[in-house]
């Protein structure tokens, strides 16, 4: 059977068809009345069935729309044969108690037609359809052999009418079916794309996991290898103590730069949990500028602050100053002494603020801009490509992002977003 394919489906469905039973009773007793002079006045076992009827689908619809329980397949079946029985058994009630030899009451019989068609293979449809069209020609001879003056011609009538059943009955099974082959094709083809993005999205951690392992191994291959060496040489015999000294310098160095890199990557790949407080824009940034400025100043480049006034955020103020501190140094870094580095705290509509992070140096080149937030890619030949990793991280995590606003040959800007103090996108 040709059913719906989840129960909130076949509620729509029968709940249409069921409001056309309704519209079609409704307007056949509407229409009785006012034609009254041509049909006969509508007698009270009529009005009786109609009411009767109008009361039951009414009844079945307000059950349906309030049923939230999923009826089983074998429900379903019942109900649709219901259906297409119990309009047929009303039409003819209907047309025995109107008695006329062309009755109207006959629409009635499309619902079943319909309803066969939706949901029924081929077979049981031409059985309806068969069926309802035998009683077609069944209420012709039966008007007939009660009332002998009846003419011949109605049968004729009857034959177009079956025919037009058959016809709408057929063709209507034929879309319906071709609906349902399209849909299940529709349903193969999501469930084939569902498989093959699961398997690109595994593919594609396999890779970010062989790369972030083979950029860890270079990063520490590189300090252990040089602690090694600076180690071996300072043990070997006759070395002077000025070089001895100058060895274990190296080693020393090396070991920090190894402790950062681990301490990095640690703050990238396990991120500690948030811990918001409300802060004014203002003393952050302040904050983040007295801390960069000796490091600044030994490069000659003026760090410059600026913050709308009253501008607030609820954030974790340690992770956020790391975040900054972050972004200026690399300003820094690249800033040229004449041109410095500005740090802007202004309003991004009504629910976020924004952070500049501006210097005036080099664009970044356009081979550099797809991975320069890619963990361990750096360009300076002592980083560890975790700084602008973890800026994003940190700004992600408050709900917000870091991007690169600005890549012009004179102007370079890093935009660090976060939702504003009692902005409902930065509820956790």
């Amino acid at each position: 059977m040709f059913l719906a394919s989840d129960f909130d489906s076949f509620k729509k469905q029968e709940s249409i068809f069921i409001i056309l039973n309704l519209f079609i009773l409704a307007t056949l007793l509407l229409l009785h009345t006012l034609f009254a002079s041509h049909w006969g006045v509508p007698s009270a076992a009529l009005i009786a069935t109609l009411t009767g009827a109008l009361l039951a689908q009414g009844g079945e619809l307000f059950w349906l729309v309030a049923r939230t329980q999923p009826l089983s397949a074998h429900g379903i079946t019942v109900l649709s044969w219901g259906s297409i029985i119990l309009n047929i058994a009303l039409a003819l009630v209907l047309a025995d108690t109107a008695n006329r030899e062309d009755t109207q009451y006959f629409i009635l019989m499309v619902g079943p037609i319909l309803v066969a068609a939706f949901r029924l293979a081929l077979l049981p449809t031409l059985a309806v359809i068969g069926g309802v069209d035998f009683i077609n020609f069944f209420w012709v001879w039966y008007y007939g052999l009660h009332h002998p003056q009846a003419r011949v011609g109605e049968f004729f009538e009857a034959g177009t009418i079956s025919l037009i059943y058959a016809v709408v009955g057929v063709l209507v099974w034929l879309l319906v079916n071709h609906l349902h082959q399209e849909e299940a094709r529709l349903a193969q083809s999501l469930s084939d794309l569902e498989q093959t993005r699961g398997r690109l999205l595994q593919e594609e951690r396999l890779a970010v996991v062989g790369r972030l392992s083979s950029a860890i191994a270079h990063e520490i291959r590189n300090p252990v290898s040089a602690i090694v060496s600076a180690l071996s040489t300072a043990n070997r015999e006759g070395l002077s103590s000025s070089d001895r000294e100058e060895m274990f310098q190296i080693a020393g160095k090396e070991a920090s730069r190894l402790e950062k890199l681990t301490t990095d990557f640690l703050a990238y790949a396990r991120p500690r949990g948030l811990q918001k407080t409300l802060s004014a824009l203002d003393d952050t940034l302040g904050y983040v500028a007295d801390v960069c400025r000796p490091r600044a100043a030994e490069r000659g480049v003026p760090i410059r602050t600026h913050a709308t006034g009253g501008l607030e955020a609820e954030i974790d103020a340690g992770q956020m100053q790391q975040a900054l501190v972050n972004l200026v140094m690399n300003a820094v870094e690249a800033s040229s002494p004449d041109g410095g580095v500005e740090l802007r705290g202004v309003a991004d509509g009504e629910s976020s603020v924004r952070i500049d992070v501006e210097n005036r140096g080099p664009a970044v080149p356009p081979e550099t801009m797809a991975r320069i937030f890619e963990p361990f890619f750096t360009t300076k030949p002592q980083g560890t490509g975790l700084g602008l990793a973890i800026a994003r991280n940190i700004a992600r995590a408050h709900g917000g992002d870091l991007s690169l606003s600005v890549n012009n040959p004179d102007c370079v800007c890093f935009s660090l977003t976060v939702p504003a103090a009692g902005s409902n996108s930065g509820q956790e």
